[in-house]
């Protein structure tokens, strides 16, 4: 499958790649969710905590009589059902990460990339690197490259390149729907999460070197 290469600085076509068969999967918009949820497991913090009665700073003397007082019978201060007591089940830290087999990941990968591809969002660039890391002259090339001339919290953008040039990094850091990512941290969630991506045309050659390797 080819595919159109841009020119980075003056959005002209400037040649052709052969994309890797990974753009040209089946669409599993089931799996695609499985991943994606699978990634926002792993990012919880899990830090939620509450105190349980053996945690609770109270007396553990009995707080009257067991007879006699005409009140019914209760023990420590600490007993939920007092204020100040401690949470019975309350949340605990904990990791929410759970495992997803690897088969799965990488056909969620393939297939957020083939839906990407069938939509016309997915464009590719001969060089990502800039010469200034001006956020202005980022700006408008992408501009350029999506025939774009909103303000930047319109335009949602994901940069692939085989490594992050620091220049690029340095552009983007006051753009807050553009990101840039190297090759080894492509993953389905910015991929759904941002509207185009753009890759460089190294990056699609490590791509398919990876795949025959």
């Amino acid at each position: 499958m080819k595919h159109q290469v841009l020119d980075f600085h003056s959005s002209s076509v400037s040649a052709e790649i052969e994309l890797p068969n990974i753009f040209d999967v089946e669409i599993r918009p089931d799996i695609i969710h499985r991943v994606i949820c699978w990634q926002l497991a792993k990012r919880r913090l899990g830090t939620h905590k509450v105190k349980g009665r053996s945690e609770i700073a109270k007396s553990t003397r009995k707080i009257h009589a067991q007879k006699g007082g005409g009140r019914a019978r209760h023990g420590a201060a600490s007993a939920p059902q007092f204020r100040g007591g401690g949470v019975t089940f309350g949340p605990v830290v904990r990791s929410h990460e759970y495992k997803l087999n690897k088969k799965v990941r990488t056909m969620g990968l393939h297939s957020a990339l083939s839906m990407k591809l069938q939509e016309s969002k997915i464009l590719v660039v001969n060089d990502l690197s800039l010469p200034s890391s001006k956020t202005k002259e980022l700006y408008g090339r992408i501009s350029a490259l999506l025939n774009d001339k909103k303000s930047t919290s319109k335009i949602s953008c994901l940069m692939v390149d085989k490594e992050c040039h620091t220049s690029l990094c340095l552009a983007s850091a006051n753009m807050h729907n553009i990101d840039v990512l190297p090759v080894k941290g492509l993953n389905v969630y910015d991929l759904i999460k941002h509207e185009f991506t753009i890759f460089s045309k190294s990056a699609i050659v490590s791509m398919a070197e990876s795949i025959i390797a």
